[in-house]
């Protein structure tokens, strides 16, 4: 199943992106190439991120969408993504941004895609 535009759109314009794993958890997230990505700049085996991981599924919200989702990391379109984020969160400099842009962010990349039918509300 594939993200649509409307999807993408709300996610996109969304300053942050909550996911629940145990708790809802506020991050960052970025759309790209039909995708939506999100990163940590400290990836743990705890918390949101090593939840996430370890079982490959998680639940998204964002004004107008909540949706169940697969997770999965990726190493690919790292400069599209290095680029979205510097892009849709320039505003908050770079000593925040830097950060999410690094190497080790980078290597936390994960790809979250529907999981079934999406729950727009």
């Amino acid at each position: 199943m594939s993200w649509t535009a409307d999807q993408l759109d709300l996610i996109g314009r969304s300053d942050e992106l909550e996911i629940l794993t145990r708790r809802w958890t506020p991050i960052w997230a970025v759309t790209t190439a039909g995708q939506v990505y999100v990163r940590t700049w400290h990836a743990r085996d705890t918390g949101w991120y090593g939840h996430a991981v370890r079982t490959g599924r998680a639940r998204i919200r964002v004004p107008g969408l909540e949706t169940d989702v697969t997770v999965a990391a990726t190493t690919e379109r790292r400069a599209e993504i290095d680029g979205a984020y510097r892009d849709k969160y320039a505003r908050y400099g770079t000593g925040a941004v830097g950060p999410m842009v690094a190497d080790a962010a980078a290597a936390s990349t994960l790809l979250l895609s529907p999981a079934g039918a999406a729950g727009a509300r």
